[in-house]
């Protein structure tokens, strides 16, 4: 065929435009890694290549599924596709298109290093309720500037080099001619659809089933690295209508699944019930990384860390040296801290179950005569967590409505000094025993501190250090004003964060340590002091371990366990990251894509997880079968609405 006759085809025209998309996938997939290198540590060329080399079936799959419009307007065996207004719509359908996946892709080259995951169809429930959200992502647009630049050349690239057909001459074409056209353009129709199934599916054959997200652990060796071969739109379109919670059928029953693990507690207390005052404190975005107290040994011995109150804190309660949190968001810590109940496949708050029956600390103690109140400085309904509040039992919230529209940060929420000042007071009036939870909002992007501090606290090498700095400060505040109430040593406190941030150090970095927040118990003049290194614990152990320090009596529903009264050789943590399921216990961290465990390694003595001990260690099927059988009770549970003590 002459190129003439060639730069006429509707068919050329598909099969070069797809292409050159296919290849700003790639383009932002090369972009996405370079402003990330820092989270993919020790990540060889050679691997890298293989990465890369699995994105081809994700991006082809979505390529295919976005422009399924586009390819049927070529495709379609009319002799109108050459007309010169037709080829124009279709132009801007394409371009339309994928603009929007460009736009997706270069999104997650930043929001990735918040989620360490691809963004997926949650992230619309996420943020249905946010009134704020066009200042939010206004905000994004100034802070990252260049990412939005890098997009704008990619689009101008897509509009500058797509091809467009040249419009045909009008002909005239015998009876036979039409038959012949007809013929062979219904069979390249058939062939392209054909071929379009076995692109979106991921491959051709009767065993092979439509790749999903979970496809991209095929690739890799640790999580953190699928979302090198994805891409966002995929992850959107692979989650707007999955069904996310099937059962997987590890045990034949579900029996059997709760007498290897059961989220029923039967708690034997050791004396009398104690009613302290119950404080949570939930501090958005401090990792452990940040603290002086659990980092003696970084930088040379010359860390300082951020939070110098906090440390105090730290020294004076009792706190783990291996703690994490269940989830990446900030969606993810309510229901882990609250509820005891992890994050698994897709955060608990955006899914219909939370309105299901379910109990948490507040709905337990009320059972004792316990007042309960939220406090989030945002706008209310924000993040879902007032409802959320609501379903765990508690009596009371309070956010930006009860506190007035004032000292805010312009973007997010009331400012944490004025806030956590505000929380203090409110619960000097207070009935008691009561139990109450702050989430604070200060340390979060786009990371500003009140004016009046500027230069007041250290900068460091990340944005995000000298908010904590001021939060650390906020947090001082507020206990010198709980220290004033005569029943402030009657009051057990429990600080932790609800995820992971900026990172500094590749320990941090990775599948493990991007989960590592602190977990802190501190009754002020009582027993509870030391820092634990026998055992891990996480986010979904608070409760359980509330209630035994409060010497709770009753049954109660929990995933978490008892740090007091477990044993050190079943004490485990266990996460959902990418795709995969993360389970630490004893000496090992091991990581469980839903059928087969990809890696198991010495956390405490390889903190950059480089060296698999795959198959080499004593525990490994114990610890798999231990897994299987949490993830089935978690399934079994949420979906009979059976998240209570029955």
């Amino acid at each position: 065929m002459k190129f003439g006759k060639l730069k006429s085809e509707p068919l050329a025209a598909l099969v070069l435009n797809m292409l050159l998309a296919l290849a700003l996938y790639y383009a932002c997939r090369l972009a996405f890694y370079l402003f990330n290198l820092g989270l993919f540590p020790d990540l060889s060329a050679e691997h890298l290549l293989a990465l890369f080399r699995g994105g081809l079936k994700f991006d082809v799959s979505a390529l295919i599924y976005t422009n399924i419009i586009y390819i049927l307007l070529q495709i379609i065996p009319f002799r109108f596709r050459t007309n010169a207004v037709y080829q124009t719509a279709a132009k801007w359908i394409f371009i339309a298109v994928n603009s929007i996946a460009i736009i997706a892709n270069c999104t997650d080259i930043i929001y990735f290093r918040f989620s360490n995951r691809r963004t997926t169809a949650s992230l619309f429930s996420e943020f249905k309720h946010e009134n704020n959200a066009l200042k939010v992502l206004g905000e994004g647009i100034l802070g990252y500037w260049y990412i939005v630049v890098a997009a704008a050349i990619l689009i101008f690239i897509l509009y500058k080099l797509y091809f467009k057909p040249r419009p045909a001459g009008k002909q005239r074409f015998s009876p036979k001619q039409n038959i012949a056209y007809y013929a062979v353009n219904v069979l390249i129709m058939a062939v392209i659809v054909y071929c379009s199934i076995i692109g979106m599916r991921g491959g051709s054959g009767r065993a092979t089933r439509p790749i999903t997200i979970s496809n991209a652990n095929e690739y890799v060796n640790k999580s953190a690295e699928t979302a090198i071969v994805l891409n966002t739109p995929f992850c959107i379109i692979r989650t707007l209508t999955k069904k996310v919670y099937a059962n997987p059928n590890y045990f034949a029953s579900e029996a059997d699944a709760e007498r290897v693990f059961s989220p029923i507690h039967y708690p034997n207390p050791k004396g009398a019930f104690r009613p302290l005052n119950v404080v949570i404190l939930i501090i958005e975005s401090f990792g452990k990384e940040y603290s002086g107290f659990f980092n003696s040994d970084l930088d040379g011995g010359q860390y300082r860390g951020y939070t110098p109150f906090a440390d105090s804190l730290y020294s004076e309660g009792l706190t783990f040296k291996y703690s994490y949190c269940n989830g990446r968001k900030s969606i993810d810590a309510m229901p882990s801290i609250l509820s005891s109940i992890p994050m698994f496949y897709e955060p608990f708050v955006l899914t219909h179950y939370s309105t299901d029956d379910i109990s948490g600390v507040a709905s337990i103690l009320k059972e004792k005569g316990y007042y309960s109140a939220f406090f989030h400085g945002a706008p209310n309904g924000s993040m879902g967590f007032s409802s959320y509040a609501r379903s765990a039992g508690y009596d009371d919230y309070f956010g930006m409505n009860e506190y007035g529209h004032k000292d805010l940060d312009g973007t997010w929420a009331v400012w944490d000094e004025e806030f956590l000042q505000f929380f203090a007071e409110k619960m000097g009036g207070f009935r008691q025993p009561f139990v109450t939870t702050v989430f604070t909002a200060s340390s979060h992007h786009p990371f500003r501190i009140p004016a009046r501090y500027e230069g007041r606290f250290p900068t460091g090498d990340q944005p995000i250090h000298k908010c904590i700095a001021y939060t650390d400060y906020s947090l001082r505040r507020f206990f010198e004003a709980m220290s004033k109430y005569d029943w402030y040593e009657n009051t057990l406190f429990v600080l932790t964060a609800d995820h992971t941030n900026q990172t500094s150090h590749d320990e941090y970095r990775t599948d493990l340590g991007s989960y590592s927040v602190p977990v802190l118990f501190y009754l002020p003049g009582g027993d509870l002091k030391g820092l634990v290194d026998s055992v891990p614990v996480q986010q979904i152990d608070i409760m359980p371990s509330i209630l035994s320090i409060l010497n709770y009596d009753k049954p109660y529903f929990a995933f978490g366990q008892d740090v007091f009264t477990t044993p050190a050789k079943d004490k485990f943590c266990v996460s959902y990251n990418n795709q995969m399921f993360q389970f630490l216990r004893g000496d090992y961290f091991m990581t469980f894509d839903g059928q087969k465990t990809h890696g198991v390694y010495d956390f405490k003595n390889d903190k950059l997880l480089k060296n698999n001990l795959l198959n080499k260690t004593p525990d490994q099927s114990a610890d798999e079968n231990h897994l299987k059988a949490m993830i089935q009770v978690y399934i079994n549970r949420i979906t009979g609405n059976r998240m209570r003590a029955e």
